[in-house]
């Protein structure tokens, strides 16, 4: 064919085209013989450059390290250095953690001691700090020249959990002391399992074990009895825990030779905060005022520098201002010089009261200082909360003739009061009440005695209401005084918890319909809703008048931030008046009353008094949500609003908890009336603002004392969390007929029926369905389902309503 054809061969162009035979060969010389052939200069491959400045940067951040843990080290065990707190737990009780304590001091001084700080804070020489004559159990601060060392020792009490807790929070190390030879609990018995557990939780610093017992064994043995307790303490035990043997003075060496060289780990929530362990207390009454006074409290900086002009936490006390700060002669240094780490305007005063020279003093600025807030001023024209003030409810009272008698159920408050309608006089509490009604009807096993009571209810005068608040002295249970009850009837009370429960876990949230009071007015604070999780309620929406009290944050991690970064100014010595760590200050704080100081300075030589340094905002009252985990070693039900003691950093609250399901991408969620055992739920209190993180410990009063009941952590800060408790309304087929039934015993009135006509129904084996007309006059209604009905079925219907938290009144004794 002319022209010639489409499909011509075509060969594939050679990729080498004009490079030389060399060039063409040189991947297969190496790296030596292209060096010595070819004096060109080496041209990187493509990456080569980028990787080795990654590998330069990544050396220069491991030198970066490096040196700041050789700088903290340095500066942990510097003279500088406040001395390091060592914490006694013992494990069983074959164990003598106060010859221990002896023990190590008798190695202090053969260490040549430099000086010695007892329990009242005052300086003793080198013979009368070890040949103690009564011994009493108390801190010593010792100081070792030879090990570069200061060291205070404290035993922890392991009968009493909350005191081993407070001595735990302040430990820098805590050393826990074990028996070569097991009694008839172990190596560890019940009591030492239980403080091991809770100091766990609770987030331990440095921690070592120690063996006693050795030197009593015989040698042949020795070596076999240490491996066996070695073997069983180091299962239990952290696994970078160091065990020593303390027994003889060579090993005791090894010991405060080792503590000195540890590298210390403050936990979080610690390092956030400036705090003092007090070595000495002095009251001081104020002749203005009547019943308070100033309280100075000498010790360590500790953790973090600390300002004259922020406010502090008296554990177990309250929160105060403080008047000034003063920095007077190190009791027991570890060389004899004087340190001045202060910075700001300072005067030179001398306090003779506490034996000791003030060689620097500030006093708190009043532009600078902050101001001690604790409940925000509620603003009547604001709109904050839908119930009348007191003033309007006491002008509404003067206008009328008379007192109206009028009866209303136990419990009810002020406000609830004022706007019940005679025809509504059966109706609950709201949710700042101990319960509801429904929690009282709800499954078998409850007291009929309480719902009767309801039923009567009791006569009160409109001037003479209750008020709506907790009193934190009233340890009144939901249904009887835990302490007027007698150990038959706590015995039924508790039997009464566990039905309560048992009937919860098996039937959750069902409650049975009263047949006396119309349901519409029962359930009339009750919604409906399409779906939890999608359909909408207003977080603002009537709010009680506590919420008027509290304060909120518009965006709180970027408070927190802002928080911390004033922090770092108090220590860096930018603001006024801050003392560094290490220093021996006395501080001066203000208002604190006296029958509050009385107990501290009697037990404050035994149980470590701790003064806190306050971050901002964390005096002001909000409302907080813990993520909490029940105890294991704790069987007996937990219910909602029962009055448990919360142990979070340095605070400890008495508080009335409800529970609520931790649901993630949710802005909605679920009472429980019961803190349920295997998983977390988020309990919610009003208290003071803290910032995370921040652990939780949890402690029920029970008749062998204080027990641990569940453990947690600081989730949030957020007054606009919704809480929905759900109430769910059962009836029963009467007649089916496919996807049509007649139901029955949900309600008792055609009124009712009509009234929740709009809600959907439900029924247990998964259909969906509406109410279509009432039928007779006891509360049957026509019903109609997306499916086939069977008659063993059950029909339900669910209810909303919001609960909030109880508010406690003395809020400076938590």
């Amino acid at each position: 064919m002319a022209g010639g054809s489409g499909r011509t061969q075509k060969n594939k162009a050679h990729k080498t085209r004009f490079a030389s035979k060399s060039s063409r060969n040189a991947h297969k010389l190496s790296s030596g013989d292209k060096v010595a052939g070819k004096g060109a200069a080496r041209v990187p491959p493509p990456g080569q450059a980028a990787r080795e400045i990654r590998h330069q940067r990544n050396k220069n951040i491991r030198e970066q390290k490096r040196a700041g843990v050789l700088a903290e080290k340095r500066a942990s065990s510097s003279p500088s250095s406040a001395p390091r707190i060592l914490a006694l737990v013992g494990l069983s009780a074959k164990v003598n953690v106060e010859a221990l304590k002896e023990r190590i001091l008798a190695v202090c001084q053969t260490a040549e001691v430099n000086g010695t700080i007892g329990q009242n804070g005052d300086a003793m020489d080198t013979e009368s700090t070890f040949v103690r004559e009564n011994k009493e159990p108390g801190a010593i601060t010792v100081a070792v020249p030879r090990f570069k060392l200061r060291l205070t020792i404290i035993e922890a009490p392991r009968d009493d959990l909350q005191a081993c807790l407070e001595v735990a929070k302040v430990a820098d190390i805590v050393a826990f002391v074990g028996h070569v030879v097991p009694d008839e609990g172990g190596y560890i018995d019940p009591s030492g399992r239980k403080c091991l557990s809770m100091l766990r939780s609770l987030g331990l610093p440095v921690t070592t074990g120690l063996l006693v017992g050795l030197a009593d064994v015989a040698a042949k043995k020795k070596s076999d009895v240490k491996k066996g307790a070695l073997a069983a303490l180091e299962t239990e035990l952290l696994e970078d825990t160091k065990m020593h043997v303390a027994d003889s003075t060579d090993e005791c060496q090894q010991v405060l030779r080792h503590l000195a060289e540890q590298r210390l780990s403050n936990p979080t929530w610690r390092a956030q905060r400036p705090y003092l362990v007090a070595q000495q207390l002095e009251y001081e009454a104020d002749p203005n005022s009547s019943g308070t006074g100033i309280l100075r409290v000498s010790g360590y900086v500790r953790s973090r520098a600390i300002s004259v002009n922020q406010l502090v936490h008296l554990a177990g006390v309250g929160d105060f201002q403080l008047k000034q700060i003063d920095m007077v002669e190190d009791p027991c240094p570890l060389r004899q010089q004087k340190r001045q780490n202060v910075s700001g305007d300072s005067m030179q005063v001398e306090d003779v009261s506490a034996g000791q020279k003030a060689s620097t003093s500030v006093v708190a600025n009043p532009a600078l200082q902050e101001a001690l807030i604790v409940e925000n001023i509620p603003d009547d024209l604001a709109g904050e909360q839908t119930w009348p003030t007191e003033e309007e409810l006491a002008q509404a009272g003067k206008a009328k003739h008379r007192k109206k008698k009028r009866v209303l159920p136990r419990g009810t408050s002020e406000y609830q009061a004022a706007w019940i309608v005679e025809d509504s006089d059966q109706e609950e509490g709201d949710a700042g009440d101990d319960d509801d009604a429904d929690d009282d009807m709800e499954g078998a096993g409850l007291d009929a005695q309480a719902m009767d009571d309801d039923r009567e209810g009791s006569v009160i005068s409109e001037d003479d209401r209750a008020t709506s608040v907790w009193d934190g002295d009233d340890t009144r249970s939901e249904m009887m005084d835990e302490e007027d009850l007698t150990p038959e009837q706590r015995k039924s009370e508790i039997e009464r918890l566990k039905a309560a429960h048992a009937a919860d876990e098996e039937f959750p949230d069902e409650v049975d319909t009263p047949s006396d009071i119309p349901a519409r007015q029962r359930f009339a604070k009750y919604r409906g809703l399409k779906s939890l999780r999608t359909s909408p309620w207003d977080p603002k929406e009537s709010l009680p008048f506590e919420y008027a009290k509290i304060f909120a944050f518009d965006n709180f991690p970027r408070t927190q931030k802002s928080v911390l970064s004033k922090v770092k100014e108090i220590d860096s010595g930018i603001q006024e008046g801050s003392f560094a760590t290490g220093c021996f200050v006395r501080l001066h704080i203000l208002q604190v009353p006296a029958s509050k100081v009385e107990p501290l300075l009697k037990s404050y030589k035994t149980n470590p008094v701790v003064v806190c340094g306050l971050l901002q905002h964390e005096t002001k009252m909000s409302v907080l949500h813990y993520s909490v985990k029940k105890s294991e070693s704790y069987t007996d039900p937990i219910k909602s609003k029962e009055l448990l003691i919360f142990h979070t950093g340095f605070r400890r609250h008495h508080t009335r908890p409800i529970f609520s399901t931790d649901d993630l991408n949710m802005d909605k969620h679920k009472f429980e009336r019961f803190l349920h055992p295997g998983r977390f739920s988020i309990a919610s209190i009003f208290a003071p603002i803290s910032f995370p993180t921040l652990p939780l410990i949890v402690f029920k009063e029970t008749d062998v004392g204080a027990t641990v009941v569940a453990n947690g952590s600081l989730r949030s800060v957020d007054p606009d969390r919704v809480i929905l408790k759900k109430i769910v309304l059962s009836g029963y087929p009467l007649r089916v007929q496919k996807r049509k039934a007649v139901v029955r015993f949900m309600f008792h009135n055609p009124e009712d029926v009509r009234w929740f006509r709009p809600l959907e129904l439900w029924t247990k084996y998964g259909r969906r369905g509406r109410i279509k007309e009432p039928v007779g006059t006891h509360g049957s209604m026509k019903c109609v389902f997306d499916g086939v009905v069977q008659q063993r079925d059950a029909v339900c219907i669910n209810l909303y309503k919001r609960v909030y938290p109880k508010w406690p009144q003395h809020l400076l004794t938590e």
